[in-house]
């Protein structure tokens, strides 16, 4: 039975940046023992108020009580010592140091006070990763070996290792697949069995309904709802509140017709030895083709191998009828293929460069002259760019990484656009975006589609590929296992295939 009185209260919380008031009056409380979730589009001020909480910024008013008393929390370990840990999305691990470093990282067990004591650090990191259900995490091995899921593991070890009385986490699941994402839920579960309380944040409603005690909504940096029954609160409402809209059907209409004309991209028995076995495929002009299938099936090697960026086995990749130079990303690119990977920030993005950079940066030459860039013409194409997109902020000067995700995925799409490509390929396109970004891609991808390009999608969320895609190709194991038209198939026939699907004939 929860405590009467909150574990954490946080009341009138604002916060203002130059020319952005990015929290404007926030209330939130958490009980011990809860799961409490925060919702909101991007640009809500959910990282505003979860940085607040983590002692990373510090708010302009407002009051933080934690156990009914009043606290200040001017650094992440004034935070720290108090009990509160936040696991980011983007986690801050050290790859170069072992995974007990990484845990006991900023309070190492030592002796006579300088000395590391490094078996005591192995053997207390062991009990913890033995406790989150993962001794297999050997402490010794370094972070960067790790798999997404584990270094999860790894993040949440790090917030156990101190005294820790709320754990915020920040789109936990975006990297997991289903069963790791049961993992992730069990885990949490055990926690607050133990009083430990946690604050969650995702984009996934259906994570809401399954793991969330009650919800608070941020619009506009405020609060625009709290304390509302997560499994009972209809979806619609929910989304209402963080749009100021009803989305009624938040996949754009297929056209009547099919596809027609012959194949911009034809894939002849490609395969890459352990990873996919020989398949077939044709996308047309207009046609959006998804690829279904668990992570670890094949689908992000089979896209990357199309663009160039791995060399097959076997098979070959053409576009308009010519073939491709095997593992030729600039082979790729010049036919017209254009590539938005999975880890966008990673693999896509110049994250301390502007829009325009980021979209102009395939398309150099048509601004390079004798050796000079002209950046008049540069920033004007790639305004026409991102407008054509619906881009916001409208203003290409601006650094991507103020950007939100839906809108850093926009400027992606935008610089294959500039790009004129024929072919564009998409690897999970509404990763850590919300609903109301999620609807927009959708959108775009769809006119896209519309106006002649053939699009590729990956996607883990099976309602995604199955309302956006024409065609289905579902996979498991690195096989296809079936291929029909998104209308004949459903999510569960989907989830049958990909776990007890056999190759298709």
């Amino acid at each position: 039975m929860a405590p009467e009185s909150p574990l954490l209260s946080m009341s009138g919380i604002t916060k203002s940046f130059p020319g952005v008031r990015a929290l404007d009056g926030v209330d939130l409380d958490v009980q011990a023992g809860e799961v409490h979730c925060l919702l909101g589009q991007n640009g809500a001020g959910k990282s505003t108020l979860i940085k607040v909480l983590a002692g990373a910024h510090e708010p302009d008013t407002g009051t933080i009580r934690w156990h009914g008393e009043e606290v200040t929390l001017r650094s992440p370990i004034a935070a720290m010592r108090l009990g509160i840990a936040t696991i980011y999305q983007e986690l801050d691990l050290v790859e170069h140091l072992s995974v007990a470093e990484n845990v006991h990282l900023g309070h190492e067990p030592t002796a006579a006070g300088f000395v590391v004591r490094r078996k005591t650090a192995r053997a207390s990191t062991g009990l913890l990763l033995k406790r989150l259900g993962h001794p297999e995490i050997d402490p010794a091995r370094l972070v960067g070996e790790l798999s997404a899921a584990h270094r999860q593991i790894v993040s949440m070890a790090r917030a156990l290792s101190h005294d820790v009385r709320l754990i915020v986490m920040d789109e936990p699941s975006a990297a997991l697949d289903p069963d790791e994402v049961d993992n992730l839920f069990r885990i949490v579960g055990d926690l607050t069995a133990e009083g430990v309380a946690v604050v969650y944040i995702s984009h996934r409603l259906e994570e809401i309904r399954r793991i969330g005690d009650r919800v608070t909504v941020l619009k506009d940096g405020r609060a625009v709802a709290g304390g509302l029954p997560a499994k009972s609160t209809p979806t619609r409402e929910v989304v209402a509140l963080m749009t100021g809209r009803n989305v009624e059907y938040i996949f754009p209409e297929r056209p009547a017709s099919g596809a027609n004309g012959a194949p911009v991209l034809e894939v002849q028995r490609l395969a890459r030895e352990g990873e996919f076995a020989p398949f077939d495929l044709e996308v047309r002009p207009g046609e959006i083709v998804g690829l279904a299938g668990l992570v670890g099936s094949g689908r992000s090697e089979i896209l990357e191998t199309i663009y160039g960026a791995r060399k097959p086995s076997a098979g070959q990749v053409r576009v308009d009828g010519r073939v491709l130079r095997p593992g030729s990303v600039r082979a790729a690119v010049r036919a017209g293929l254009g590539l938005a990977p999975e880890e966008r920030k990673a693999q896509a993005l110049l994250m301390l460069e502007s829009v325009t950079r980021n979209v102009s940066v395939s398309s150099m030459s048509r601004f390079s002259h004798g050796g000079w860039i002209d950046r008049g013409a540069e920033k004007g194409a790639a305004r026409a760019a991102t407008r054509e997109l619906s881009l916001r902020p409208d203003n290409p000067s601006v650094p991507i990484r103020t950007l939100s995700g839906g809108n850093q995925q926009k400027a992606v799409l935008a610089r294959w656009l500039l790009r004129g490509c024929r072919v564009l390929l998409l690897d999970e396109p509404t990763r850590g975006v919300d609903v109301g970004a999620r609807a927009e891609l959708y959108a775009v991808i769809r006119r896209l589609a519309d106006e002649g390009l053939a699009v590729l999608l990956v996607s883990s969320e099976v309602p995604e590929v199955l309302g956006l895609a024409d065609r289905v190709l579902v996979l498991r194991e690195g096989r296809v296992v079936h291929s029909a038209p998104a209308r004949e198939l459903d999510e569960h026939r989907v989830l049958d295939l990909v776990m007890e699907g056999s190759p298709a004939s």
